[in-house]
């Protein structure tokens, strides 16, 4: 059931994201933009333009920015080369993620 709920949201992924978008754009390492958010039975999904080409893993930690301010952080589930779909582990109250908001890896500090 997952697999075939991650695997069609690719699908509207890669309709989302314009050949433009994904044809020769440099990305900075660990980074990249919200595509959309995907609302699901259980849990919304955030769809990003950007996947293992920028080094992004499975099991990450990211957290969500707007302008310079933290809207939340996000759990990185599934990843292509130029895509990843992540689960919302928490929102800044009276948040939400949008559309063109950007991501950074977590980076965790001893």
């Amino acid at each position: 059931m997952r697999l075939r709920l991650l695997s069609s949201l690719f699908i509207v992924l890669a309709a989302l994201v314009s050949s433009a978008t994904r044809a020769m754009v440099v990305q900075s390492f660990g980074r990249a933009a919200v595509v959309a958010t995907q609302a699901a039975r259980t849990t919304d999904l955030v769809l990003l333009d950007a996947g293992y080409d920028v080094g992004l893993r499975a099991g990450m930690v990211c957290s969500v920015n707007r302008g310079g301010l933290s809207v939340g952080d996000i759990l990185l589930v599934e990843l292509r080369p130029s895509a990843a779909v992540a689960l919302i582990l928490s929102l800044t109250p009276n948040q939400a993620i949008l559309s063109g908001d950007q991501i950074a890896v977590k980076i965790l500090k001893s």
